[in-house]
């Protein structure tokens, strides 16, 4: 939606909606920042957009400010929705509550408020005690997937950590002489490639850089490179290098990465590293690709290396996110209760 269009419909969530898409648009460029969208509609019915700048730019309501000021539009009385609360803090931008009040705008809708301890309801209190309606909490649900890794690591202080695994339909991820390219199909690498690109750091065990050799690089979708993180020692001239060569506990590396703005890593394995973080309680989301495939064997590697629960009773049972095609093979996702 440019400067001067109207969205489909003018109620709170089909507006909240487009904002969330402006905020998909910069998934892959604000980190430490949360992606955030934001739209403005004048009194006299212009419509303005904005999303978040890389690191150091302007955030989503200053954006869609500076546009409407660029088109000459009055923005007294103007209503605004933001997909998290605007901020109340300097920070390296002025406080966007502040700018927002200044133009005069006289309706804030946002779907979240920002756990920041910067921010806090700081910025909702501050719209509020100027006189501007303030609503809050629609799209709350559509918003807090989309911001996830965000809002836990300012939760907590550690990255939100994606376990990916890909394995047969006989929970097989290589075949006994050690063979596991390629399991999935190219659809679903894809996907794997797009996760690596919304991820802030890639982590895998030193095993399986012996094995495989990978890049752990953004080759197959537009994005950036994930920091590169190895458990263990790499070889010498491992395509990995540069990388981080982590020897300590995992709870020490994540509050390691998190108090350096990593917001979310993706583990890629293999099944001791896997084993490793699931048994330590420490994954978020389990993205799990199937293929329609069977190794016909107990002899193949396994998911998690090492013992698993003894009774049924003892198994770890998570939450069905969502089940989706991809190509041949299947996607699941499921994240703790």
């Amino acid at each position: 939606m440019s400067a001067g269009a109207h969205p489909p419909g003018h109620d709170d969530e089909t507006v909240m909606g487009h904002a969330v898409s402006l905020a998909a648009q910069v998934r892959r460029s604000t980190s430490p920042n949360p992606w955030v969208g934001c739209v403005i509609r004048t009194a006299d019915g212009r419509w303005f957009d904005g999303a978040t700048e890389p690191p150091g730019g302007r955030h989503a309501e200053r954006v869609a400010l500076d546009a409407a000021a660029a088109a000459g539009a009055d923005t007294a009385g103007a209503h605004v929705w933001c997909t998290l609360e605007p901020c109340s803090h300097h920070g390296r931008t002025p406080p966007c509550a502040d700018a927002l009040v200044a133009a005069g705008v006289s309706r804030v809708v946002v779907a979240l408020g920002d756990p920041d301890p910067q921010v806090a309801g700081g910025g909702l209190a501050r719209l509020s005690q100027a006189g501007v309606e303030v609503i809050a909490g629609v799209a709350a649900a559509s918003v807090a997937d989309q911001l996830a890794p965000y809002l836990h690591h300012r939760r907590t202080g550690r990255p939100f950590v994606v376990l990916k695994m890909a394995a047969s339909l006989d929970g097989r991820t290589a075949a006994a002489d050690g063979s596991s390219r390629w399991i999935t199909g190219e659809t679903a690498r894809r996907e794997v490639h797009r996760l690596r690109a919304d991820s802030d750091a890639v982590i895998v065990g030193a095993g399986t850089v012996r094995a495989d050799d990978p890049e752990l690089t953004t080759r197959l979708v537009e994005g950036p490179d994930a920091r590169r993180v190895v458990l263990g020692t790499a070889p010498v001239g491992a395509r990995v290098h540069p990388c981080l060569e982590w020897q300590g506990p995992l709870d020490d590396l994540l509050a390691h990465l998190g108090a350096e703005g990593v917001l979310q890593v993706l583990v890629e394995g293999g099944a001791r590293v896997a084993a490793d973080f699931h048994r330590a309680r420490l994954v978020d989301r389990y993205v799990v690709h199937l293929a329609p495939a069977f190794m016909g064997g107990d002899d193949g590697a396994a998911v998690f290396s090492g013992l698993g629960a003894t009774t049924i009773g003892g198994m770890w049972r998570g939450r069905l996110v969502s089940v989706r095609p991809l190509g041949d093979d299947l996607e699941v996702i499921v994240e703790p209760q």
